[in-house]
């Protein structure tokens, strides 16, 4: 080929070069195709690229082509920047040398290096600094000529444009990469707080948050761990797990969940049966990786989020997935915490109420029974000393007082399990206990009644609940209300998922904000609460008080039930 035809080819194949060097977006390949394009525009048997250091007095990288992978590992270390090579750091210009060995600035080559005698170097210059510089050496049929030279130049050239826009691509994708680890960040935070948002059983609360964790990571299994006596309990699980697991203990002393718990710090363990110091199979888990994030809120740990083998690009969990998680497991830590504090303060309020109901009765049994028995020895003992008719008198006046200790017993045995409900059914019972609170307490009670009996009837617990929630509302009516009638309802919805209670007395009232509830209210919303209810009271001074409650009936409606 003539050396305008030459010519005419390196510009037609470096406009061709130029192009698919700037279209291309990864940098690797990019710096790859530049040394292929350079070894074949100057037919030189080597090429190597080396990329300056941050401050640009040394090599950071050192890319060849042309040298054998095995050779490559015979030479050792790889070229710094020293010699020969220096020069174009120091003085970033073109270099062209017949006998690279004559140079005085060179240093030899290391044992198992190739001979190389010809070279041609050319900087690589962006946006006026040097980025490195473009070795060739070797061509074949003589020494690097201008021709060469210039080809090289132009081709450093393309290469700077393409090397900056791969780099400024290979920037953006990291600030996309970074943005979007941000967004599934906030989306985690907020992810579990509308999930769980208002939901205070604990139960629900853990169960939700393994659901969720578990889909997070894409984890085979997860376990949440939760501290209790100085041990680990598995307290919710999801996934795929042998068996259920719920109630195991793992003691922290001396294990890798216990050291998590302890530093608050997460951590990936990529061989489970070797890490974890703990068996899988004590927690019934066949697993090869794991990952353990604390729970912990304001600072206090609380346990561990404990997920097995990633299902996508596992078994092994990313830093990607940890911080996920860590991200997921601090609004989870809180909400676990709130719920642990409701759940303390159920307890708290559920034993103050039963002991202000045990107080109760044995104050009524003290006060009332108790005296009235005595006063009954009293009265026979002294009856037995006269004899005759006054003996007569007094047993017939202890046969009477008995009659009424065993009404007040019989009372106080029914407030503890009415046996109505069991021989009558739950409608009748209200019934009966209306009257008795009429005629006992004199209030007027206007009762509505429309439940299911018979087949049709509701869960035992659930007529226990509605019956206590009537009997103590109709108790505080008359000890405190001073109301002359009560209205009281109680119905199941056509839908057979929900019975209403309301109770509404015409008595005195009272302001809910300026008076803390009592022990009996506190008691009803215990007791409505735990049958998966709620109460609302409303009450204003001298215009009465309305309590309504709402509790969860059976599915199916009324006529559903009643018919089998």
């Amino acid at each position: 080929m003539g050396g305008d035809a030459l010519a005419e080819h390196r510009l037609t194949r470096l406009i061709e070069v130029g192009r698919t060097l700037v279209s291309e977006l990864d940098l690797e390949i990019v710096l790859r195709r530049l040394l292929e394009v350079a070894r074949e525009l100057t037919g030189a048997r080597y090429a190597a690229l080396g990329i300056l250091d941050e401050d640009r007095h040394e090599l950071e990288r050192f890319i060849t082509l042309g040298i054998a992978e095995e050779r490559r590992r015979e030479i050792g270390n790889l070229p710094r920047g020293h010699g020969v090579l220096g020069l174009l750091i120091d003085d970033p210009k073109p270099l062209r040398l017949d006998d690279v060995g004559g140079h005085p600035r060179s240093y030899g080559f290391p044992p198992g290096h190739p001979p190389m005698k010809t070279f041609l170097g050319v900087p690589v210059m962006i946006r006026g600094e040097a980025y490195g510089n473009l070795y060739l050496t070797e061509k074949m049929g003589g020494p690097f000529d201008e021709a060469d030279e210039q080809s090289v130049v132009t081709l450093a050239g393309w290469a700077a444009i393409a090397i900056e826009n791969a780099r400024l691509y290979g920037d953006a994708e990291r600030r996309r990469a970074e943005l979007e680890h941000a967004v599934r960040s906030l989306e985690a935070t907020t992810e579990i707080a509308r999930a769980v948002g208002g939901e205070t059983d604990l139960g629900r609360v853990l169960e939700t948050i393994a659901k969720r964790a578990r889909a997070l990571i894409e984890a085979r299994s997860l376990v949440i761990l939760l501290e209790e006596r100085g041990t680990l309990v598995a307290v919710a699980t999801a996934g795929e797990l042998e068996r259920d697991v719920r109630g195991r203990r793992i003691a922290i002393e001396g294990s890798t969940t216990g050291q998590v718990l302890r530093s608050l710090r997460a951590e990936r363990v990529a061989d489970v049966s070797a890490r974890l110091r703990i068996s899988p199979a004590e927690l019934g888990i066949g697993a090869e990786a794991a990952m353990l994030v604390p729970l912990a809120f304001r600072g206090r740990p609380l346990g561990l989020i404990a997920g097995f083998d990633r299902i996508a690009d596992g078994p092994e969990f990313s830093t990607e997935d940890e911080r996920l998680l860590l991200a997921f497991a601090a609004s989870a830590a809180t909400a676990v915490a709130t719920a642990q504090s409701v759940s303390e303060d159920r307890i708290k309020h559920s034993i103050q109420a039963s002991e202000h109901e045990r107080g109760r009765w044995a104050r009524e049994l003290h006060d009332e029974t108790l005296q009235a028995l005595g006063a009954m020895r009293v009265a026979l003992s002294s009856a037995l000393r006269g004899g005759g008719d006054t003996l007569e008198r007094a047993v017939r006046d202890a046969v009477g007082q008995l009659g009424q200790e065993i009404d007040k017993v019989r009372a106080l045995i029914t407030e503890l399990r009415p046996a109505a409900l069991d021989e009558i059914g739950l409608a009748p019972a209200i019934e009966a206990l209306a009257i008795h609170v009429e005629k006992t307490q004199g209030v007027d009670v206007v009762a509505d009644i429309d439940l299911v009996d018979g087949a049709g009837r509701l869960e035992p617990e659930l007529e226990n609940a509605i019956y206590r929630l009537v009997q103590e509302a109709l108790t505080n009516v008359a000890k405190h209300a001073r109301a002359e009638q009560v209205r009281l309802r109680v119905a199941e919805l056509e839908t057979g998922d929900s019975i209403e209670i309301e109770v509404a007395d015409d008595g005195v009232g009272f302001d809910p904000e300026a008076r803390s509830e009592g022990f009996g209210i506190v008691g009803m919303r215990e007791r409505a609460e735990l049958a998966g209810g709620w109460i609302e009271i409303t009450s204003s001074p001298g215009s009465g008080t309305i309590l309504r409650a709402t509790l969860p009936g059976l599915p199916g409606t009324s006529a559903e039930r009643g018919a089998a």
